[in-house]
């Protein structure tokens, strides 16, 4: 029996950690220095193959800017707490901004909206295709689809 993948939301300020810094990295880092209980318990759910956003936070720039898998389960260093090691997966398309994800009606109930400053934050299946719709996919997605000018209707009208 196979478990389900999960998703999640992994934040960072920019001038600590940004997207670019990931990518230059070899695309694989430790995630570390979560602190809060809650958070590291969301760290610790985390199984090999789940995707997360790559979230910048901070008073500039509020929004998903990538996607990473997790590519090692939690663990400690011996230093009480503990990280997860991620590998990037790919950029989105088109940023997705705090404010954009606040104005769609169906992405009200997500956790990062209702705990804002939790750092590491499960996504719901639902909300993680309407995100990575509003911003167009996702490099390494294996959609083919480019956003170039689409209004995003899916084309499976009836014609009249």
């Amino acid at each position: 029996m196979s478990e389900e993948k999960q998703y999640w939301l992994l934040k960072t300020e920019p001038g600590e950690w940004s997207w670019e810094d990931q990518a230059a990295n070899g695309g694989v880092t430790k995630w570390d220095g979560v602190k809060n209980k809650q958070a590291q318990k969301h760290l610790k759910s985390m199984k090999l193959g789940d995707l997360c956003f790559f979230y910048h936070s901070g008073a500039k720039a509020r929004r998903v800017v990538g996607v990473v898998t997790v590519v090692r389960e939690w663990y400690s260093d011996g230093g009480g707490d503990g990280m997860v090691d991620v590998k990037a997966v790919g950029e989105m398309r088109r940023p997705v901004d705090l404010k954009e994800m606040k104005g769609e009606k169906g992405l009200k109930s997500f956790a990062l909206f209702r705990q804002p400053r939790l750092s590491v934050v499960p996504v719901p299946e639902d909300v993680w295709i309407r995100v990575c719709d509003l911003g167009g996919g996702y490099e390494g997605d294996g959609n083919l689809f480019e956003n170039n000018g689409s209004d995003g209707e899916s084309g499976d009208e009836e014609d009249d």
